[in-house]
Formats: C-alpha cells, structure tokens, sequence
C-alpha cells in the first residue's frame, strides 16, 4: 500500500517535519511505500485564484499544479497530513492546498440543482496536529472540536473520505516532541489497519 504525506511548515527541521519522517519510518517497517509532499519546499502556491474559481462554477481543467496534487493523491491508498496549528486551525498554505485541490468535479460534483456527491470514498485520512498549547487549553475553550468540526467532517467527510486518525499532538514545546514522535512511527506503522485514532 501506498501513501501520500503532506507536511506544511516552512522549516524543513521542524518538529512538524520529523513527525511526518517518523510516519514514514513507521509505513516503511510495514511494509508500505511512501510520498512526501513538502508543500513549502515544493513552492505549492495556496492562492485561489480566478482560474480556480473556474473550476467551482464551471468545472474548468484544473491548473496542472492542481492537476499534479490530485495525480499524487489517486496513486496514494491514505493521505497522511502533517501540520502546525496556527490559530486553532491548520496553516493557510495547507488549507490553500485544500481549496484548490479538493476541488468540484474531482473531490465532489456539486451544482446548485443537485445534491452534493461525495467522490473521495475510497480515500483514507491521517491527520496530525502539533500544537503548543496543552490539552486542557483545548479542551477548555472548544477548539479540539472546532478543528475536527472544521477539518475533519466540514472538508473531509464532505467528500466522502474516511477519516481513520485525528491525532493532536500538544505540549510540542515543553517536553512533548519525543513522545510525538513514537506515536507518529507507530501511527505509520498501522495506517492501514483502519483503526480510528481520536486523541
């Protein structure tokens, strides 16, 4: 099996990059290969555009750096996206990514006469979250829901795609970062095993 990891942090010796190295290591020891999309290193350009807007209304042909994201997906059996929170969310190039990726026609077929079909049924979902604050913050305030809210059923479900892991990795600037990384390589390693992972 095969799968796609996308990272979305500026800084390739990010705590955020070594967890997705680790996700790796994990599917490598299964047995599994592995993508790495370094959204920032690649210069993925989040914008969305008029061109964009093209494909929404009028389900244009995507741009080809839109069309190369959605083939590096279809070859991938799980998606595995490794971010930092930023503002009790995911970074704006990973959501940039998501706007002009998940697009109509490819993620969903949507029109304003029918009802939304889901395309991406067949897709698995990893997601690990790093943030600093601790779990009681959290927990506290709501945000843990409003980012499965958000993130979790607002994009993912909305297509269809089946989200197997939804993993918060808080603390990552107190003491945190080790205990990180043994779960991402275990999470790689059980990837496919389809259990679902709420932390």
């Amino acid at each position: 099996m095969h799968a796609l990891i996308v990272v979305a942090h500026h800084d390739p010796q990010s705590l955020t990059h070594s967890v997705a190295a680790q996700v790796g290591a994990g599917l490598t020891t299964a047995g599994h290969t592995f993508e790495i999309a370094d959204l920032a290193a690649e210069g993925f350009d989040p914008r969305y555009t008029a061109a964009d807007h093209q494909v929404h209304r009028n389900h244009a042909t995507p741009p080809a750096d839109v069309l190369a994201e959605q083939a590096r997906i279809e070859r991938a059996d799980a998606l595995v996206l490794a971010f930092p929170i930023y503002w009790w969310s995911m970074p704006a190039l990973l959501k940039g990514w998501v706007d002009r990726v998940f697009v109509n026609g490819w993620a969903i077929d949507y029109s304003p006469d029918t009802p939304v079909v889901k395309k991406l049924r067949h897709l698995q979902v990893h997601l690990l979250a790093l943030g600093a604050a601790d779990n009681s913050a959290f927990d506290r305030h709501g945000y843990a829901k409003a980012m499965r809210t958000q993130i979790d059923y607002g994009i993912f479900d909305y297509c269809g795609a089946q989200v197997l892991t939804s993993e918060l990795l808080l603390d990552s600037e107190s003491g945190g970062a080790q205990a990180h990384l043994q779960a991402a390589r275990a999470m790689g390693r059980g990837v496919f095993q389809r259990e679902t992972v709420a932390g």
